[in-house]
């Protein structure tokens, strides 16, 4: 078994360091050595490497209410890098520029015009203003190509199309990613929504259009063509899940009838993933609420061969926005703080 080296080491140690600074902040030098184990020595050294980086910076002093000399708090330092995350409605374009740290910086919408990948380029400028983007994720409806990044043909809305990542990449001054809507959202409930801290689970979407993301081993996983989830066009010749489920379809139905439907979508899932956990998000959902996801729930448990949880999403405000900032941070963070693993 080969050893580490020196400096891979090294690399682990500032990436293992940075993270904890993301998720709890201000840290000092001791509470560094007590989260991660390391030396004094091997702390000292690391936080003297991410200052010099520019990575890190004092941020203030803790212990100020004991004797003796007070700590010095470290911090990310928040501006090293800028995201764009951007979620195109079937009416308006919505943008999000956020710092390295995942605050919000800057905000954004059009109105949707004939020209999708000019519209996107401007409101990215507005949102970042003078800030240069680090990466860009898009979050788009139907498949996308896990080989190419780009949109897979045969798309169910017409301003989307093969082609699109590139026109967008001579526009946006930034790396483009592009990433299925509903995937993001998935991406978004297993950070900080309904799937936090599962490892395993499904998201069905229900919304103008009628979808699902699947999350396994705590990986989203896309399939081969990028077509794992798409859950509408199972069904019979006649009738497909996404001509049961969409807006139109389930306008007027009472809650009881609601749930038998989305029964009929969850059901599949359940029986050949076994996700253990089933999130309801989309418009038609969050409009259901937690009486939808009981009844769901209730029945899938007459039906299932295996128990199932059934949840309402937890992110009500845009959780496909959301996703696509998420994952533009990994993407960034990868490429600013080091992956720091073999």
């Amino acid at each position: 078994m080969k050893t580490a080296t020196p400096q891979l080491a090294r690399a682990i140690n500032d990436r293992l360091a940075l993270d904890l600074l993301l998720e709890r902040g201000p840290l000092t030098a001791p509470q560094l050595r007590a989260l991660t184990g390391l030396s004094r020595p091997t702390v000292s050294d690391l936080i003297e490497r991410l200052q010099v980086n520019g990575l890190i910076q004092v941020t203030g002093e803790s212990g100020g209410d004991r004797r003796g000399p007070n700590a010095r708090l470290y911090g990310i330092v928040a501006d090293r890098a800028f995201v764009g995350g951007v979620d195109v409605r079937r009416d308006v374009v919505n943008v999000t520029v956020a710092d390295i740290t995942g605050a919000a910086v800057g905000a954004a919408t059009r109105p949707i015009g004939e020209n999708l990948p000019a519209l996107v380029a401007e409101a990215l400028t507005e949102a970042a203003g003078s800030r240069p983007l680090h990466a860009v994720v898009i979050g788009a409806p139907g498949m996308v190509d896990p080989q190419t990044g780009d949109l897979a043909a045969g798309n169910v809305e017409p301003a989307w199309r093969p082609g699109l990542l590139p026109a967008l990449r001579t526009l946006v001054d930034a790396p483009v990613s592009m990433e299925n809507e509903v995937n993001l959202a998935a991406v978004a409930e297993h950070a900080t929504g309904a799937a936090a801290g599962r490892d395993d689970f499904v998201l069905l979407w229900l919304d103008d259009g009628v979808g699902a993301a699947v999350v396994l081993d705590g990986r989203l996983r896309r399939g081969a063509s990028g077509g794992a989830g798409e859950i509408g066009f199972l069904g019979r010749l006649d009738i497909r899940v996404c001509d049961l489920l969409g807006t139109q379809a389930v306008r007027g139905l009472d809650l009881p009838a609601l749930a038998e439907r989305v029964v009929t979508a969850a059901f599949t899932l359940v029986a050949v993933l076994d996700p253990g956990l089933v999130v309801l998000g989309g418009a038609t959902s969050l409009a259901g609420g937690e009486p939808l996801a009981a009844l769901v729930a209730e029945r899938l448990a007459e039906v299932s061969p295996v128990p199932v949880h059934v949840r309402v999403s937890g992110i009500p405000d845009n959780p496909v926005l959301r996703g696509a900032v998420s994952t533009a941070l990994s993407i960034a963070r990868d490429a600013v703080f080091g992956q720091g693993r073999p």
